[in-house]
């Protein structure tokens, strides 16, 4: 049948129909993404949609469907905390490609005190998007435990623990961790400090692990006056390598739980006259945008983060798209970039 009898109007999902010369349950599936269609009747009503050139209904769909088309981005962070730090940008870029060609908004919420995740409970338990993502997580987090209790779609960037229940994407945290030590300890640095990031996180203690196992495995027991534990902020990092030099003057390498931090330690190391790397090496984590630009350049662990925020975003439109799909774990590989400092 030619498209011409459905010129001058509007079409329909029941023009669609007889064009395709299906139902108009089958294209309502094919519209809605839901399963149960032949791929032969699913390319008959696509080709259909094109030659109409038919736009679904939004409203209706929504009625039909309970969907919003529209995901959450959470970060309980601060504003101040969102701008400094390259790694959110980083994931939203990869969140924001990933939805690029689907119909989805993205919502970013930022959550700073108990009024902000109050709302947010009600926001989402009053499904008012189809799915979340939780970036930055500690584990004392209530937020993923009420989504798990509402059954709404979520995906973690990161996880509260090994344990993990939760969809969730990470990178190799342990394993970076290590290879930087190695790294020190294979160019002869005897005394390697860390300065963490917070233990109420999985990637602090994670990365903290990292560093323990490189020395014990080289035979090294760690010493843990040589542990500094930080916030993941630049004031936090140029403390806590005060606080190392005070205890321990004999440092002569450390291992930086993140780029941040990192650059707040080569301050502290500059105005108490170490030079970098002759009298104290230095590696960070992330390789981010600020690993390019201190004095010297940082050694730094890469990890994907655009990929991060790509596959998190992946798997909460499958699980969206099919709420009986059981929960992923993904793990992403890290590398060593050498550079100056180290």
């Amino acid at each position: 049948m030619s498209s011409r009898k459905h010129q001058g109007q509007r079409p329909t999902l029941e023009a669609v129909a007889e064009l395709a010369g299906v139902g108009r349950g089958t294209v309502s599936r094919v519209v809605n993404g839901a399963p149960g269609v032949s791929a032969k009747a699913r390319a008959a009503v696509e080709t259909a949609i094109t030659e109409l050139n038919y736009i679904p209904n939004p409203a209706a769909r929504s009625l039909v469907t309970s969907r919003t088309d529209c995901v959450a981005l959470v970060i309980p962070e601060s504003e101040s905390r969102l701008a400094a730090e390259p790694y959110f940008s980083a994931v939203i870029r990869g969140v924001s490609t990933e939805l690029a060609d689907t119909e989805m908004q993205l919502l970013l919420i930022l959550v700073r005190d108990r009024r902000e995740l109050d709302r947010l409970t009600r926001f989402a338990a009053a499904r008012r998007v189809d799915g979340v993502l939780l970036v930055s997580i500690h584990d004392d987090d209530p937020l993923p435990g009420l989504l798990e209790e509402m059954r709404m779609p979520t995906v973690l960037a990161g996880r509260r623990s090994p344990d993990e229940s939760l969809s969730h994407v990470h990178s190799d945290n342990v394993g970076g961790a290590a290879t930087a030590v190695r790294h020190l300890i294979d160019a002869g640095r005897t005394t390697i400090a860390t300065i963490t990031g917070p233990l109420d996180m999985d990637v602090g203690n994670s990365r903290l692990r990292g560093w323990r196992e490189a020395l014990a495995e080289r035979g090294t027991a760690p010493d843990e006056r040589l542990v500094a534990v930080s916030d993941f902020t630049e004031e936090g990092g140029r403390t806590a390598m005060r606080d190392l030099l005070d205890r321990a003057p004999g440092i002569d390498a450390v291992f930086v739980a993140s780029d941040v931090m990192a650059a707040g330690a080569l301050t502290e190391l500059r105005e108490r006259g170490r030079r970098v790397p002759d009298d104290v090496a230095v590696i960070g984590f992330d390789d981010s945008v600020i690993a390019r630009h201190t004095t010297p350049a940082l050694t730094s662990v890469r990890q994907p983060i655009e990929a991060i925020g790509r596959s998190i975003t992946r798997l909460l439109l499958e699980e969206i798209a099919e709420p009986t799909t059981a929960h992923q774990q993904l793990l992403l590989p890290t590398t060593l970039v050498v550079r100056d400092s180290a």
